[in-house]
């Protein structure tokens, strides 16, 4: 009925790409790039967990972490974790973009206004709480799988690929243990998307403001590797909370940790205030590549699309 009642305007109208395809990209676009940064994580997890408790740090640097472990596990072993990686792209990117998409629709006024900026940001911290909550087991597999390297191989859990960790968890840990840890990756979901938002269009203004900037890619790029800056340093501490609360054995019935609050406290009174920075390096050298990936995956896909599926 609608459709004849503007079968004028729909002929003028560009014809888009069905909601469900535009998730299905997003999360098909953050999954590509993950295959590229998944070394990266795997170096930032590592870092975080090193000098735990009274153990001197493993790694001094980044690139001695990266070399040591190239040495010791391989080139593979700077791909273990990757099943997890890409689940956790898959479960959060796509339920934070379908999350954001339906309530900006919603937030929406019936003059097409979009919402304000407070509200964009709601809208932002919402989805990405939401999908952070969804991909929490994909991240506490990720975790584990990235960390069993370090350990002696009479302590490694030794899970072969993403669905036999989850499957494991389960079975040996029970069904709650795979949320473990979401406060944390709920927490570091909304600090990301709050830093994320404020950096970025702070960032874009001064850059334009310079004068040296038009408004193109190299200014969005530019601006989002300052943006990356800060979100990097806003959210490590609730990062390493994560990745220390998520990789924790119980010993004698007791977990290593009660909350996050004392993971802070340890680790700033053991290991010193700016150790809640630890694997920064790799942790902000993956926000850049990861970004730009993204987005040229997703560029490419709608353009296939549009070939031949839109105008085919």
């Amino acid at each position: 009925l609608a459709l004849t009642h503007r079968g004028n305007m729909a002929d003028t109208k560009p014809k888009t790409s069905p909601k469900a395809i535009k998730f299905l990209f997003g999360g098909l676009a953050g999954m590509g790039a993950t295959v590229f940064v998944q070394p990266l994580d795997l170096v930032k997890n590592r870092m975080q967990l090193s000098g735990q408790g009274t153990k001197a740090r493993e790694y001094k640097t980044s690139f001695h972490a990266l070399f040591s472990i190239l040495k010791n596990e391989g080139v593979s072993g700077i791909y273990t974790g990757l099943s997890a990686g890409l689940l956790r792209q898959a479960t959060y990117t796509t339920t934070r973009l379908g999350i954001y998409t339906i309530l900006f629709e919603k937030m929406t006024g019936a003059d097409g206004r979009p919402p304000n900026f407070f509200l964009k940001a709601l809208i932002g911290m919402t989805a990405g709480a939401t999908g952070a909550f969804v991909g929490t087991p994909a991240e506490v597999a990720l975790i584990r799988m990235t960390a069993d390297g370090r350990l002696p191989p009479d302590q490694r859990r030794g899970y072969t690929n993403v669905f036999n960790a989850l499957a494991r968890i389960t079975r040996e840990e029970g069904l709650t243990t795979l949320w473990r840890g979401c406060v944390p990756t709920m927490a570091r979901a909304v600090v990301v998307n709050a830093a994320q938002l404020a950096s970025y269009s702070q960032s874009k203004q001064a850059l334009l403001d310079s004068g040296y900037f038009g408004d193109d890619i190299l200014c969005h790029f530019c601006a989002s590797m300052i943006s990356g800056l800060v979100t990097t340093a806003a959210s490590m501490p609730v990062d390493i909370v994560k990745t220390r609360i998520q990789n924790m054995k119980t010993i004698d019935g007791k977990p290593e940790y009660k909350n996050g609050l004392e993971v802070l406290l340890r680790v700033v009174r053991s290991e010193g205030f700016f150790s809640l920075w630890k694997g920064f390096t790799p942790y902000y050298a993956r926000l850049g590549p990861h970004t730009v990936l993204t987005f040229i995956f997703l560029e490419q896909m709608n353009r296939l699309y549009k070939t031949y599926v839109l105008d085919g």
